[in-house]
């Protein structure tokens, strides 16, 4: 083993040690079931709520990634969801890590608002999975963040997708930019807004920065949750609109919807 592996191995163990100390001297709950927690890992949540996180499972939709029904294959091609088959986005694929309901989604409301940097690393890591198993993810050119509008930046001090998105650029040695998208105006005060609504709030709503450039790149575009993909549609068409060559998404979890039949690709 060379210096360099020794000392690597030799801080890994003693950041393990200072961990596993912390948890004696100072034992804390977990944020979501307050279950003690006994691990020496820097994330505030047990294992148990980690574990309960509902990753998506196939059959999904090829391009949208929506969970379908019916396990029959189509005989050519990936199954394509109702929405996609018509057009529905601009981007050319989305993928996410889970649904967004139970834990998972209180874990997604932390994030946001509790800025849980070890949480953000956890997310980033599961999505670094995701994207080595499929080829067209891992083909990306650029990570870039779906941003908050500049008040709410403000008022909250960070925007959450870059506490997984840098780590996760990281990770595949891809270029993070996270001011290359802005949003012009900002999200509806209404709390709960109808799909159309969702729809006709984002609608233009991100333009591309001044001196921004995506000419001919394949765009890694990355948020916390996909609802309805009016979101990640409007910034792969503000991306697209720029020059991008492809938009493929990225979320941590997706709103769960009624499964949708499986169409011929």
């Amino acid at each position: 083993m060379d210096l360099h592996a020794s000392r690597l191995q030799l801080a890994r163990w003693l950041e393990s040690f200072g961990g596993a100390l912390t948890s004696v001297v100072f034992p804390a709950d977990c944020l979501l079931c307050d279950a003690l927690l006994t691990h020496a890992r820097r994330i505030p949540l047990c294992e148990t709520c980690l574990a309960s996180f509902q990753r998506i499972a196939p059959p999904i939709c090829g391009i949208c990634g929506q969970p379908l029904q019916g396990a029959a294959e189509p005989s050519e091609g990936e199954p394509v969801c109702r929405d996609c088959v018509v057009g529905k986005f601009g981007f050319q694929l989305a993928r996410s890590f889970g649904v967004y309901e139970g834990a998972l989604a209180r874990a997604i409301v932390l994030l946001k608002y509790e800025r849980i940097e070890p949480l953000g690393l956890f997310f980033a890591m599961r999505l670094v999975e995701l994207v080595r198993t499929d080829p067209r993810l891992s083909s990306a050119d650029v990570v870039v963040p779906v941003p908050l509008h500049r008040q709410k930046h403000r008022d909250r001090g960070y925007n959450q997708v870059d506490l997984f998105a840098r780590p996760l650029a990281g990770r595949l040695h891809m270029p993070y930019r996270p001011i290359l998208l802005m949003r012009s105006r900002p999200r509806p005060e209404k709390h709960l807004l109808s799909q159309e609504e969702r729809w006709e709030a984002v609608r233009g709503a991100f333009v591309m920065r001044r001196g921004g450039r995506v000419d001919n790149l394949r765009v890694l575009l990355l948020d916390d949750v996909m609802t309805t993909g009016a979101t990640l549609d409007a910034c792969a068409r503000a991306l697209g609109e720029a020059g991008a060559r492809s938009v493929l998404a990225l979320t941590i979890a997706r709103a769960a919807r009624p499964a949708l039949p499986v169409s011929g690709a």
